[in-house]
């Protein structure tokens, strides 16, 4: 199936029909097949695409450079632009518009993303707000589906603060492409409710659902995916006690995957992870919480459920999809 996405933003998956979605999915597929057999592409050949960040990044800045790459474009990696400091986000995106055939964005604020859109005249992709994160959960289903092999149907629990941008993220897409969405958490740590209320609404024409619950044996029964992120978001550091108070009872451990009754559910994660002591945060905390292990256990990380990796590597090829969607169409 072909669509015409060209010039389209990606700023949340809200703005995506399920079809819309499940095709660049099915894309990402037929693109990361071909980087498998060595082809070489030539898709973006010509297009210049600048990628800005306000937050540190692994997985986003390698996953669009090499995307881009492997297509032919041409990447610019800002992070010392004046953008919000002596030149307004609105002029910051019509200069930039004049300069790149895409913007990609990783930051803080979704209202800074959003403006880029409205004022650039090229297409902005989202590569994290504090709202929403739409280029992870395209890497989430894609992974799902190289498992399962569909996605329709498919419960997934997510355990955590539910309230964050994979959170939210999540729970859209499961509600637009008819999965079982559950956040698993204390009541505090609950989505928003007027989220809720739309996706549910949703769920209705789709067939998926959404479920809210504090109980971790009747929220993770029947799983097929088991999902976490870390406790405490950059930013929110002064937070990290209290976090670890309402969370640690949510870690994902092997009682937790057993507890869903399914011997292929599968354990994902956005990452990083702290499920050992390699990390300088994870030794700091350890140090003044006596933790070793954080969101999820070294033991569920390491073990045959956790697809991480192959998830991680999910990223570049979604990301690619969409990039060539929106670009070349």
């Amino acid at each position: 199936m072909t669509m015409n996405l060209k010039g389209r933003h990606l700023l949340t998956l809200k703005d995506f029909t399920p079809v819309e979605i499940q095709y660049l999915i099915d894309y990402a597929a037929e693109l990361k097949a071909k980087k498998k057999s060595g082809a070489l592409g030539s898709l973006l050949k010509g297009k210049n695409i600048v990628l800005i960040f306000e937050k540190t990044s692994t997985r986003t800045r390698c996953a669009f450079e090499v995307a881009a790459f492997d297509e032919g474009a041409n990447i610019t990696f800002l992070t010392n632009s004046q953008m919000g400091k002596k030149e307004s986000v609105e002029d910051t995106a019509n200069v930039l518009g004049r300069f790149y055939d895409g913007i990609e964005f990783r930051g803080f604020k979704q209202e800074t993303v959003e403006l880029l859109a409205k004022h650039s005249g090229v297409p902005v992709w989202n590569g994290l707000t504090d709202l929403y994160h739409p280029t992870q959960v395209l890497a989430d289903m894609l992974t799902i589906q190289e498992k399962f092999g569909s996605l329709k149907g498919r419960r997934l629990v997510y355990s955590g603060d539910t309230r964050n941008n994979m959170g939210n993220s999540l729970m859209i897409g499961c509600a637009k492409l008819g999965m079982h969405f559950v956040a698993l958490a204390p009541e505090i740590l609950f989505p928003e409710e007027g989220l809720v209320k739309e996706m549910r609404a949703l769920c209705e024409t789709t067939g998926g659902s959404i479920t809210l619950t504090s109980d971790i044996k009747t929220g993770v029964k029947d799983a097929d995916v088991i999902y976490t992120d870390v406790w405490v978001s950059m930013g929110e550091e002064d937070q990290t006690a209290e976090r670890i108070r309402l969370l640690l009872p949510y870690q994902v451990n092997m009682d937790m995957i057993k507890a869903t009754g399914n011997d292929q559910v599968i354990f994902l994660h956005c990452l990083p992870a702290f499920h050992d002591l390699e990390t300088t945060v994870s030794q700091e905390v350890n140090e003044k919480f006596g933790l070793s292990e954080m969101e999820v256990t070294d033991e569920v990380f390491r073990s045959s459920h956790s697809m991480v990796f192959d998830e991680a590597e999910n990223r570049m090829h979604t990301i690619k999809a969409i990039m060539c969607a929106s670009l070349v169409g």
